[in-house]
This record gives C-alpha cells, structure tokens and sequence, in this order.
C-alpha cells in the first residue's frame, strides 16, 4: 500500500485544480469547506474534491503534506495556495483569476467579477 503522502502527491499532481475539504463539492460538510467550493462552482472551476472526513490518514495526511494545520486546503498544479481566508481574500482582490490564468485553468470571469461586486 502507498504511503499518505505518496497519495497525496499524486493526487495533486494528476489534476490541475484540487480542493482537500470536509465534505464533497456537492455537499461540504463544514462552513469553511463550503465557502471555497461555493467559490470555485460559482466561477466554474473544474477541480477534484478530496473528502478528509472518509480517511482519517488523508485527513492528518494533508496537513503534514503542506504543512498547513487547516482544512480546506486548495491545489493549484501541484501547488498548494491556501485555506479559506486566503482563498475569500484572492477572490476578492483578483488574486485567484491571476493565478488561474497563469496556470491556465478555465474559470468564469464574470462570475470572478460578479463575487468581487457582491463583496464590494
């Protein structure tokens, strides 16, 4: 069997945008998880949900792996950018559809514009 971090490796690196969260994108299962996937579905980004509640050894995995002590924590190409205060604070100030761009993951950006205007 292949180590936690292994796992977590390949997962990240397999897909271009990957949210680690309690719960899945279609039913989080905590208020913080729900924000950042509510953000990434809003502005239609295709990403891979890992839910940490189903395994206890990624839920603890994750947190080793980026050395982040929160979940949700986002995924960007195998890079790790956050958790949900610096995710809401990227939304807001553009940040995120930068980062998105650069890395080019297909996203809405009226609806990026649309978050930043409800939040003004």
């Amino acid at each position: 069997m292949t180590d936690v971090k292994t796992r977590i490796a390949d997962t990240v690196k397999a897909n271009d945008v990957v949210l680690y969260m309690k719960g899945t994108k279609d039913m989080p299962q905590c208020g913080f998880s729900s924000r950042v996937a509510g953000v990434l579905n809003f502005m239609g980004v295709d990403y891979a949900d890992v839910n940490v509640l189903a395994d206890e050894e990624i839920r603890q995995g994750i947190k080793d792996y980026s050395d982040w002590p929160t979940i949700p924590q986002l995924y960007v190409k195998g890079e790790f950018v956050g958790g949900c205060d610096i995710i809401t604070e990227m939304t807001l100030s553009g940040e995120l559809d930068q980062l998105l761009e650069q890395n080019g993951v297909a996203f809405d950006k009226d609806a990026a514009d649309k978050i930043r205007e409800a939040n003004a």
